[in-house]
């Protein structure tokens, strides 16, 4: 056959339908119910309703979901019955659920029924009419979901009709248009694209804004005009619903037995719009709920806030504390009813004429007493709180400085009732790429063939570019000097193609139009605004000179077709072609054209055939040989005997043009057949090293004519990463342009030999074990099979090829090359670059037909399919030739390095956890003074568990040998659940990569480990995956007990984001994925300083500050019932009337606190970010300890006896009733209960003022109301009245409420006088001028690095290295010098001054 691809797949679909064929019985119908029966448990069976499929239909179908989504939790039935149990599942209402039903009970009745009820009926009205508000506004967006309208085939109708999204079954047939959403999961059948594809924009799902390529199932993509659904005959199997929205396992099962298989690219999920395709056509596999999108909405994320279990905490001890009053109580009513010799008068017999014993009586007491004290157990603090979150969030989001002027965005809370954790924050674990960075990639340096360019020009360009604002781009001319360069280039209009893309261009591109579309059908391309990756920094790179005079000689070279010429050539040409094929082709960036629809790039027929015939291209080639070449200065060549000039050109040609016509493109082929029979595969020139085919016009003038008269569009690449589009820019620098990509073919237009177009065999995609990607292609003209890889040099070095004693001279120069790169690639990480190696395999076609088998196996597979493709690729990725490296720019974002510092100030401890590279990670952690000049630095890396817990051990006995100079008393002990301390006077940090964190990470060297990086100020962790960033996040928080934050920006950040007390995800380049699993997400990461060191500690304060009242207030309120039980006899009676009691705490007295807990400023923000050390007063809770708890509750039980026994001693032998004794007593209690929250207060506001005025306006008025119109002897008729026009009820007023809060505060003027806490001290700041304000927080700095610096020399002279007996293959722990920064941190260039390291342990 032609095609060695179609022949093997047609060998292996005959195999497989072969062995099936055998194991089958006579009866296909009955084996066809059997493996339907078989699958469906463990796989999914999709078959479409039409055709012989009917009846497996109706059985099938009714085991799957229809596409209507209900995400409310009520109906109008079930509303009140499912709510009312799910609030009772709260301890707080349960309790006062049985309050309500105690008090039913006549013997231990205290208050009216409905008076008892009040309290639970409002707290449960509330919450109810917010849940209900809440589902109403889901069931108004559900309702709008399903009754959107879709293309579905009607079997009756035999057409695509209108159908509401909710009807849509699983089977059934959609055909989608231009920007509509697709409405279910579904399988791509068809697509009006000549090539099979679908573009889709996946914004809705994950938040990123590039463009995704889908395309048409295998084998139905060939098909000429849409796909009739009466025709379709085949079944899909498939996996069963799950979340994963990057796999998808199955195959399609035609009626002959063949099988295809089926991965994510042939998938279209729900919430995805159709974007640059015309048509489309698929079978829905997964409906409604069961849709991967439906799958991974889980609603809001629940996390418990460490305050709120502190809460819980000290209820307990306020039950606890009502028991004990009951108690009380109980018994002293059975001990006053026992002193009486007869049966008192007021004791009232049961209705069976028997008299209740006082044992009895005391026992029933005990119940009444919880009834009339339960005020005690603050029922409206929850909801307090839950208000006050609220208030503290709505202030957070509305903070101006959170906004981010270039992204237009600003702070999102995703998590509601966790702000005050911001305020307790031990440590952060930090991603690096587009966290600590810009995410914005830009092309540096590079080393092809073991020589280094350097693109000195591009670094001038970067040092000197000021990216401009979006209204100066819209009319700026961004050509910069690369385009000056270009342009030297003979026989090109290189403007068209390597002019960046500006945001004016971009502006008018029909695709600001919203997700769903607009009517009018545009909306293909994204705005700039959503387009990732497209900065002129990122896209303008200034090419290499030297680099840039071999392309010209590439050039020139490819018209003098004379053996002078060609023998000019070497291999290192190959090389440098080889690897920016590598960089245009290793990707999946895709091309698009602004302002068209998605259509295939072509050029004339003039521009991409510069070439006149096949022969000459033969003629050329010929004058290669083998004699020529060895002159290379890479290698010397020795020519083999058995090997003719033919069969060389053969191998050495890897590209061919477009031809215009498929009788020329089959006349390539068979010109190129007899060569390949020729050519031994034992050539001692290495495979590898195939020759570019430099056949162009010698008429150069022509072909220039041609491309000037039909220039290049601006063509706009949208990568997945930034580093793709990085290198992808660069290629198109040295005129090696992306043209266009489609499932089978990859077009590029290589330095004027015209359009190139590769054969697109396989992508293997990057993953984390891999840490590479790879594209296999056949080359045009040779038909080779060439793998190109690139990836880590962690593990692309593993990769390369032996040396053998066959191509011992070539392999040997390979060995140079690998060691001259991999200096390169750590000169390039010590300057910061992040840094990617590119290699290349070419394979026999045998070779690849026998993997070619494997991996569709592993394709069609769905059990186990991820661990067979991963054991394919590593299969492939073997026996690599090295081609070169990049050195890529990853710039710190602005604020950073201030950002960290204060947090460090603030006695928070940052990891840096990331994928780099060692010295990359060490030098942007100096960069971003994570690491500082003085610190000592350990780096540990090893090879087993037993020789890494020797290291750690011996690091630790420096460190104590350090500390002991000190404080010669100091013991390292065991890992400590404290929040985390460093040895004072000692600075340090630990580096350790991904190796050797999988040994740390092990249950037994978990502590050591642990004890190691507490005494480190910083740790950096390199080539960590995902997995161990969550791991290693949970290792802290459960072992040290430590509040943690991780912020991260990428799909790899979120597990670790999730598994924090607090995830924050930064909204940057890499899509929303991270945005999406995080409980706050900013622009930038200088954002977190305000947001922990400002609102942070500003809702920690409130809150705490708050809570406290409302164990005071309560506390306060309740003991002066129980004071009055001492002259009542432990009746269980009240001096207040009952409704005035249950509304004191629920309506006179709830407002303010709320207000309090908003509102309330101890410093200015302004103080708070210049002397970040006052954090440490909330991360350590020192307004919140349980001694404060405690002083609280007995300040509470001090003013409540002032408040019952002042007015007490003042009535004392008068003959008032009971309710005129207690009307002074409630109104100085309200007194003293809002004047203490106004001591408390840091700053009071008018909002304050009116809050507090109306609280006491509002009792007094609800008193003077409730006596006028009760007049039964049982009520408080007119008391307040008459207590208004009385003098003595106002002094007594007056005399409690100072009586009763002097000590407070006097207690608060000391502490503001004699001994200021230093959130006192920084108030007091406030009152200064802004000069003296200036000097004064200098001084405060000052005193800080002063005592720091003290501690440090005092430790300065201490050895700075461990010393053991551990084997350097075993072990490195290194110790860098504190002398000097062992890496230069440079912000952009990046030049390293000092490399030096002291000896290894």
């Amino acid at each position: 056959m032609a095609d060695p691809i179609r022949w093997a797949r047609y060998r292996w679909q005959r195999l497989i339908s072969t062995e099936g064929g055998e194991s089958s019985s006579s009866n296909n119908s009955t084996n066809k119910c059997y493996q339907s029966s078989k699958t469906i448990g463990k796989h999914r069976i999709v078959i479409p309703c039409l055709g012989h499929f009917k009846e497996e239909y109706e059985k099938v179908s009714k085991l799957y979901m229809n596409n209507k989504i209900q995400t409310t939790k009520y109906t109008l039935l079930n509303f009140l019955p499912q709510n009312l149990f799910e609030q009772f599942h709260r301890v707080a209402n349960l309790y006062f659920l049985f309050l309500v039903v105690l008090n039913w009970v006549p013997l231990v009745e205290a208050f009216q029924k409905e008076i008892t009820m009040l309290p639970l009926v409002a707290v449960l009205t509330i919450i109810a009419v917010k849940d209900g508000l809440e589902d109403y506004s889901k069931y108004k967006m559900d309702k709008q979901i399903n009754n959107l309208l879709t293309k579905v085939y009607s079997r009756k109708e035999k057409k695509y009709m209108d159908e509401c999204w909710k009807n849509v079954n699983v089977g059934d047939f959609i055909r989608l248009s231009r920007n509509e959403v697709i409405p279910a999961d579904m399988v791509l059948l068809y697509s009006s694209d000549p090539d099979g594809i679908c573009y889709i924009d996946t914004a809705g799902l994950d938040g990123e804004s590039n463009l995704k390529q889908r395309q048409v199932v295998r084998g139905f993509s060939e098909q000429v005009s849409e796909i009739d659904p009466e025709k379709f005959s085949s079944r899909i199997v498939c996996e069963n619903p799950n979340n994963d929205l990057s796999h998808f396992k199955g195959f399609v099962e035609h009626s002959n037995k063949d099988r295809v298989g089926l991965s994510k690219e042939n998938l279209l999920l729900r919430g995805c719009t159709v974007r640059n395709t015309e048509a489309v056509v698929g079978i829905v596999v997964y409906a409604g709920h069961e849709t991967k999108a439906m799958l991974n909405n889980s609603g809001p994320h629940y996390k418990r806030s460490k305050l709120e279990r502190k809460v819980n905490t000290d209820i307990l001890w306020c039950v606890l504390l009502l028991i004990l009053m009951c108690l009380t109580g109980a018994i002293g009513h059975g001990i006053w009813l026992s002193r009486y010799s007869e049966i008192p008068f007021f004791n009232i017999p049961e209705p069976d004429g028997k008299w209740i014993p006082p044992t009895l009586a005391g026992f029933n007491m005990f119940w009444t007493m919880i009834i009339l004290l339960q005020v005690l157990i603050p029922i409206s603090l929850y909801v307090s709180i839950e208000i006050v979150k609220l208030g503290q969030i709505y202030l957070i989001q509305n903070d101006i400085d959170f906004y981010h002027e270039k992204t237009d965005s600003t702070i999102q809370c995703r998590a509601l009732n966790i702000a005050e954790d911001l305020g307790q924050i031990q440590y952060i674990f930090s991603d690096k790429t587009g966290t600590l960075t810009e995410n914005k990639m830009v092309f540096r340096r590079c080393s092809i063939a073991g020589r280094e360019y350097c693109h000195e020009e591009n670094a001038k360009r970067l040092e000197s570019y000021q990216e401009m604002d979006s209204e100066d781009e819209d009319s700026a001319d961004h050509q910069c000097s690369a385009s000056i360069h270009m342009s030297k280039w003979r026989g090109h209009n290189c403007r068209a193609v390597n002019e960046p893309l500006n945001r004016k261009s971009l502006d008018r591109l029909p695709g600001s139009s919203p997700v769903l579309g607009r009517e009018d059908g545009t909306g293909d391309v994204p705005h700039l605004g959503h387009v990732a990756f497209s900065s002129p920094i990122e896209t303008d790179v200034v090419p290499d000179a030297q680099l840039l005079e071999k392309f010209r000689q590439i050039s020139s070279y490819s018209c003098q077709q004379s053996e002078e010429a060609s023998s000019k050539l070497s291999l290192e040409t190959m090389y440098i072609t080889d690897f920016f094929l590598a960089l245009a082709i290793c990707n999946t960036v895709v091309v698009s054209v602004p302002n068209q629809p998605r259509q295939k790039m072509r050029l004339s027929p003039l521009g991409r055939m510069p070439i006149k015939s096949l022969e000459e291209i033969r003629q050329m080639f010929q004058r290669l040989s083998v004699r020529r070449l060895s002159s290379s200065p890479l290698q010397s060549v020795k020519e083999s005997s058995s090997e003719s000039p033919n069969s060389f050109v053969s191998k050495l040609s890897i590209f061919r043009t477009k031809l215009s016509s498929p009788a020329l493109d089959g006349a390539a082929q068979r010109a190129a057949e007899p060569h390949n029979t020729d050519s031994p595969e034992n050539s001692q020139v290495p495979q590898e090293l195939e020759m570019v085919n430099v056949a162009a016009d010698c008429e150069h003038n022509s072909a220039v004519s041609s491309i000037e008269l039909s220039p290049l569009p601006k063509l706009c690449y949208e990568a997945e990463s930034p580093d793709e589009a990085a290198l992808v820019h660069a290629a198109r620098a040295y005129k090696c342009i992306l043209q266009s990509r489609t499932p089978d073919r990859v077009t590029v237009d290589f330095a004027g030999l015209g359009s190139l177009t590769f054969q697109l065999l396989h992508i293997l995609p990057f993953d984390s074990v891999r840490k590479r990607m790879s594209v296999v292609v056949r080359h045009p003209v040779s038909s080779k099979v060439v793998v190109y890889t690139k990836g880590a040099d962690s593990v692309m070095m593993d990769l390369l090829r032996t040396v053998s004693e066959d191509t011992k001279n070539s392999e040997m120069e390979q060995k140079k090359i690998k060691e001259r790169t991999q200096k390169h690639l750590d000169d390039y990480a010590r300057r910061g670059l992040r840094t990617l190696c590119v290699a290349k395999k070419v394979m026999s076609d045998s070779e690849y037909a026998e993997w070619l088998n494997h991996h569709f196996l592993a394709e069609t597979s769905i059990d186990n399919r991820e661990e067979l493709l991963l054991e394919s690729a590593i299969r492939l990725e073997t026996e690599l030739t090295l081609l070169g490296a990049t050195g890529i720019e990853d710039r710190l974002q602005e604020g950073v390095p201030d950002t960290i510092q204060a947090l460090r100030k603030a006695g928070i401890k940052i990891w840096m956890l990331t994928g780099d590279k060692r010295e990359t990670a060490v030098n942007i952690a100096y960069a971003c003074k994570l690491l500082e000049p003085d610190d000592r630095i350990f780096t540990l890396r090893s090879q087993s568990r037993d020789a890494c817990a020797l290291v750690m051990n011996k690091i630790l006995e420096g460190i104590q040998n350090t500390s002991a100079k000190k404080r010669p008393s100091h013991k390292l002990g065991s890992v400590s659940a404290s929040p985390p301390t460093q040895t004072p006077g000692f600075s340090a940090g630990l580096v350790i990569d991904g190796r050797t964190l999988e040994h740390v990470l092990h249950d037994s060297l978990q502590n050591i480990f642990l004890e190691l990086t507490e005494k480190c100020r910083a740790v950096v962790c390199c080539r960590a995956t995902p997995l161990q960033k969550s791991v290693l996040v949970r290792l802290v928080r459960n072992k040290l007990k430590a509040m943690t934050l991780a912020v991260g920006d990428g799909a790899n950040d979120v597990s670790m984001i999730q598994v924090a007390d607090i995830g924050v995800g930064i909204s940057g380049q890499e899509g929303m994925q991270a945005v999406m699993a995080s409980d706050f997400a900013v622009s930038q990461f200088r954002h977190l300083r305000k947001l922990l060191l400002v609102h942070g500690h500003w809702c920690y304060t409130r809150l705490t500050n708050m809570v406290l009242y409302f164990f005071y207030k309560n506390v306060a309120y309740v003991n002066l019932l129980f004071w009055y039980q001492f002259f009542c006899g432990f009746s269980g009676t009240s001096m207040t009337d009952y409704w005035i009691l249950i509304l004191f705490n629920l309506l006179f007295t709830s407002v303010p606190p709320i207000i309090y807990g908003v509102l309330d400023k101890d410093v200015s923000a302004e103080i708070l970010m210049q002397l970040p050390q006052l954090y440490m007063m909330s991360q350590k809770s020192v307004a919140y300890l349980p001694s404060t708890f405690w002083i609280t509750l007995l300040d509470a039980f001090y003013q409540s006896l002032v408040c019952f026994f002042v007015p007490y001693f003042t009535y004392y032998g008068s003959d008032i009733d009971i309710f005129s004794f207690g009307n002074p007593i409630n109104t100085a209690a309200l007194f003293i209960i809002l004047f203490h929250l106004l001591i408390e207060c840091k700053s009071v506001t008018w909002i304050h003022t009116v809050v507090l005025v109306g609280s006491i306006l509002l009792y007094f008025i609800f008193t003077l109301a409730f006596g006028a119109t009760h007049n039964s002897p049982s009520n408080p008729y007119w008391i307040m009245e008459k207590h208004m026009m009385d003098p003595v009820f106002y002094l007594v007023c007056l005399l409690t409420t100072c009586v009763a809060l002097l000590p407070r505060y006097l207690l608060r003027v000391l502490q503001g006088t004699l001994f200021p806490s230093p959130v006192l001290r920084a108030k007091h700041l406030e009152r200064l001028t802004p000069w003296e304000q200036r000097e004064a927080i200098k001084r405060w700095n000052d005193d800080c690095a002063v005592n720091s610096g003290v501690e440090s020399q005092a430790t300065s002279g201490a050895s700075s290295s461990a010393t053991g007996a551990v084997s350097e293959e075993e072990s490195i722990a290194s110790v860098l010098p504190t002398s000097k920064t062992p890496f230069q941190a440079c912000s952009r260039d990046g030049l390293v001054e000092d490399t030096s390291i002291s000896p290894d342990i």
